[in-house]
């Protein structure tokens, strides 16, 4: 492998590994994170939640973000499976991609490490969809078991942190694996040379992070919070 693979396989893995801590950083630094303002949102939509009667909006409003969990998770899987299809499929598969003039690898071990970087990124993904489901269910759980109504503003709002509690890594973890998209298209740049590769990798990040941060739905989001916590 050439040492410009090398060197973009290295900024890859910094990237992709230590993006969410790094956006944690920036939301403790300069505040005004998207993912930071939901989980005050989600809160607050959890602690309303417990006093109202009935809860049929609340139930349906969770019941599609578990649908979206589980549409995402079977598109990833049927990417996965394309994918492993064309890691396994041996010599013809090499030939047929080195064919190609926008293909820029140089041997069979390139070509076969690059399609395994592709599936790792989006088996991650996966592992994140899977999670997100599970505790969508626990938080579904949760919410059947709150008292119907509360009138105690004190009760009202520790049922509602707790739950809350259940739902934001839930949605974390929705995210993530939603994020799986950006880097796995990122890795599949390889193909097309280590330059590429760099800079969709970059691009991505630069992406991630102006709509955690700059975006209207961003602003949108930041103004909602402000109002919730007045």
């Amino acid at each position: 492998m050439a040492p410009l693979d090398i060197a973009a396989f290295a900024v890859f893995a910094i990237a992709w590994l230590f993006y969410e801590p790094l956006l944690t950083l920036v939301a403790k630094r300069r505040g005004g994170v998207l993912n930071t303002d939901m989980t005050v949102i989600r809160t607050a939509w959890m602690t309303n939640m417990t006093g109202r009667d009935p809860r049929l909006m609340d139930g349906q409003l969770l019941g599609h973000a578990l649908n979206s969990a589980s549409f995402f998770a079977s598109s990833n899987l049927l990417l996965i499976a394309a994918a492993a299809g064309a890691l396994f499929g041996g010599e013809n598969t090499f030939r047929s991609v080195s064919a190609l003039e926008v293909i820029k690898t140089s041997s069979r071990m390139l070509f076969e490490l690059q399609l395994a970087l592709v599936l790792v990124a989006l088996a991650r993904g996966l592992l994140d969809f899977i999670w997100s489901i599970r505790q969508f269910n626990y938080c579904i759980a949760g919410m059947g078991a709150v008292p119907d109504p509360l009138a105690d503003p004190e009760k009202r709002k520790a049922y509602g942190e707790v739950i809350a509690r259940i739902l934001n890594p839930a949605l974390s973890s929705f995210n993530a694996g939603v994020r799986g998209y950006y880097f796995a298209l990122a890795a599949a740049a390889w193909l097309f040379g280590p330059i590429a590769f760099i800079t969709a990798t970059l691009g991505a990040v630069a992406l991630l992070l102006w709509r955690q941060r700059s975006s209207r739905a961003a602003a949108a989001i930041r103004d909602l919070r402000k109002l919730l916590e007045s």
